[in-house]
């Protein structure tokens, strides 16, 4: 690829990569972005998706850190979230290159406006830690699940993961809106690292265009973790609507043929 055209590609992906990774630090969901700018850029679905795992992965390494140096993760059930969501998003990468991706519009259609409903009239929804409700096995057991079932998703699909993960630790597991933040960014990391490998080792990924997107995402996660480790629930609580705008509008593209 010439380096003019590689150029063209940056231009497109570089800056929507790094709001991406701002906003998926904060509240997850920056595929809704960063996915449909690879495809904007011109590369086939396959290598979109690829090359955007290895775009977001180093990113949401960084937050990961960040929130871990804070204490703001559950170790235990963060370590099993990553086990589950390793697994999961192997699965789901597998089976991203041998399907299309339009069955799961339908079912995520259904979903988003009731996830929505829900966050508009639960007002209280992650405001404090009831975790200290279940036991560790308990926690630990709901954890491995959602790792598993949303890491599926994850390397499958994508966009949306991130937001489903938190919403998942924060009402399954009932901790607070930080800490589930913590824990999807371990979560996140496992699947976005074994989506990656996987895409990689099928020669799915555009390493011209996913280095320097990965160093865009690394300054989005930045800027997003900070935001979110200083305004806690009141940043990300808001952010949750603008993500499932986004999702909601993402698939009524793609069902529409975009």
């Amino acid at each position: 690829m010439e380096l003019q055209e590689l150029a063209h590609i940056w231009l497109i992906v570089c800056p929507l990569v790094f709001l991406g990774g701002l906003i998926d630090a904060v509240a997850g969901g920056g595929g809704l972005i960063t996915l449909p700018a690879y495809l904007l850029a011109g590369l086939p679905a396959h290598i979109a998706s690829g090359t955007n795992k290895c775009g977001n992965v180093f990113g949401t390494l960084l937050s990961t850190g960040r929130f871990l140096k804070r204490g703001d993760v559950h170790i235990p059930s963060a370590v099993a979230g990553a086990a589950g969501a390793l697994a999961g998003a192997w699965a789901g990468a597998k089976l991203n290159l041998i399907m299309p991706e339009q069955m799961l519009y339908y079912v995520m259609l259904a979903v988003v406006p009731v996830m929505a409903v829900f966050l508009l009239f639960k007002r209280d929804f992650g405001q404090e830690d009831r975790s200290g409700e279940l036991s560790r096995g308990q926690l630990m057991a709901m954890a491995l699940g959602i790792g598993l079932v949303i890491g599926g998703y994850d390397g499958f699909f994508g966009p949306g993961a991130g937001t489903f993960l938190m919403l998942a630790f924060t009402g399954l597991c009932r901790f607070d809106l930080l800490t589930a933040s913590g824990n999807t960014k371990v979560a996140n990391s496992a699947s976005n690292l074994a989506s990656l490998v996987t895409f990689a080792l099928a020669g799915k990924v555009m390493w011209p265009v996913g280095i320097p997107a990965a160093l865009c995402g690394i300054a989005g996660n930045y800027v997003g973790s900070s935001l979110a480790l200083k305004g806690g629930a009141k940043v990300i609580r808001p952010m949750f609507f603008v993500v499932l705008a986004l999702l909601l509008a993402r698939l009524l593209y793609g069902l529409l043929g975009g």
